[in-house]
């Protein structure tokens, strides 16, 4: 049986991955996409996402363009600087011939929820200010949520802060709000995303492929320059693909289930998920917080993924 899944993202190089992971497994039934502004802003994200699905031959999932900024305050800064002026790298991909739905994308996820015979699994890979929208608008939707996977948060060590990971920092009040919302939570954070290593040399067997695989290898490539700028090493980390693979072989990731309380104010804690590793809160625990996974099946799970997709492309 195939998962109802709408994923939230604000592509994005590992975004775009992750968008084609997703399309490329029978485990997931796509239902919708819904954008952020976050890597980029949301005209970016959005036509990105559109890009995306044109690329893969899958126009009909439909996209919906949500937050155009945090719930409170504007983010301090995008991350073109990772992901080039465009999100996708300046990458030979066309403009998108189609457009997003009409619907705002909270209502829009509100809908398929409420409209879903199945519990729909919502994977949001960007800021979390479309979700927290959905909790305060629509709670009995957001009642309805059968998992959420939050790429995002990090126990220990940050990267945008010296405590606080980009997702949940670019927008920590929303943040606060979905942590403390109640629902049934999995945080892929930085503790295994940071370890997601994907090299050139693991995409060499797509260089030769279709349009979707060369995209897929041409990504990889352009992100492996930042972080040789940036790491001094050409891995690249596939931050999002992780939280999908999560949602199609449920256990690649493992988790721990932990209390997390997201830090709001002001100074190098904001955004900061404060992880009660060793439970001395007292509080019940309300995430399952990734710690460890599977590096060898994440990899030739992406890998694998991505050239079945391209094969089915250029059938």
């Amino acid at each position: 049986m195939t998962i109802p899944v709408i994923i939230d993202t604000d592509p994005g190089l590992d975004d775009a991955l992750a968008l084609l992971l997703a399309l490329g497994s029978p485990e997931v039934d796509l239902i919708g996409v819904t954008s952020v502004a976050g890597n980029t802003t949301l005209a970016n994200t959005t036509a990105n996402a559109l890009r995306i699905l044109e690329l893969a031959g899958r126009s009909d999932v439909p996209v919906a363009a949500g937050a155009a900024r945090g719930l409170i305050r504007e983010a301090p800064r995008t991350a073109e600087y990772v992901h080039g002026s465009d999100g996708l790298g300046g990458l030979p991909l066309p403009l998108p011939s189609t457009h997003p739905v009409d619907a705002h994308a909270v209502d829009f996820i509100a809908g398929r929820l409420l409209a879903s015979a199945e519990p729909v699994t919502i994977v949001a890979i960007g800021p979390l200010t479309n979700i927290a929208l959905l909790v305060a608008t629509h709670p009995a939707a957001a009642a309805r949520i059968g998992r959420l996977v939050v790429m995002g948060g990090v126990a220990r060590g940050g990267n945008s802060t010296p405590t606080s990971e980009f997702n949940v920092w670019s927008d920590p009040e929303a943040a606060h709000r979905v942590f403390a919302a109640g629902l049934p939570l999995t945080m892929v954070g930085l503790d295994v995303t940071d370890r997601s290593v994907v090299t050139p040399q693991d995409v060499d067997v797509l260089r030769t492929g279709g349009r979707i695989a060369r995209f897929v290898a041409e990504a990889v490539d352009f992100y492996s320059r930042f972080h040789q700028d940036r790491y001094g090493t050409t891995d690249t980390y596939q931050h999002d693909a992780l939280a999908v693979a999560e949602v199609i072989a449920p256990g690649i990731v493992h988790t721990s289930h932990l209390y997390v309380e997201v830090e709001y104010g002001q100074g190098l804690t904001r955004g900061t998920t404060v992880v009660d590793l060793h439970g001395v809160t007292g509080h019940a625990p309300n995430t399952h917080v990734g710690l460890e996974f599977d590096h060898p099946r994440f990899v030739d799970l992406l890998v694998s993924r991505l050239r079945a997709l391209d094969g089915r492309s250029a059938g």
